[in-house]
């Protein structure tokens, strides 16, 4: 069994209420975010890859497109923009690409902010 990874980077800008303090304050504020994702499989037998390298960055470009310099609270079915929402949004939008992950991994690397996404269950 192999996995391959790939990273990209996106810049967005959301808000989120918060649990902690009292201003009730929903402040645009941005992120610069790191996303990974994991393919794991055995070689093709013919081409030798888990997958076409091309393809996974085609992928991968389609849906940091759908994040990089947006709005997170305006993005259909994300939901609040956490990490959690963030790394399953990113999930199904590679499936829906065609390509299943093995795992996402979001992270805000300034803040050492991360979250792993292993899949449904």
């Amino acid at each position: 069994m192999f996995e391959l990874s790939k990273q990209f980077r996106f810049e967005a800008a959301h808000t989120l209420e918060r649990v902690i303090g009292t201003d009730g304050s929903r402040r645009v504020h941005g992120h610069s975010y790191r996303a990974e994702v994991g393919v794991k499989g055995v070689p093709d037998a013919k081409t030798g890859m888990i997958v076409d390298l091309g393809l996974f960055d085609l992928s991968l470009q389609t849906v940091r497109d759908g994040l990089d310099h947006h709005f997170l609270d305006d993005i259909a079915g994300l939901g609040p923009a956490t990490l959690e929402n963030l790394a399953v949004w990113i999930w199904k939008a590679l499936v829906a690409n065609g390509v299943t992950p093995s795992r996402v991994l979001v992270a805000r690397d300034a803040s050492g902010d991360a979250c792993l996404y292993t899949g449904p269950e």
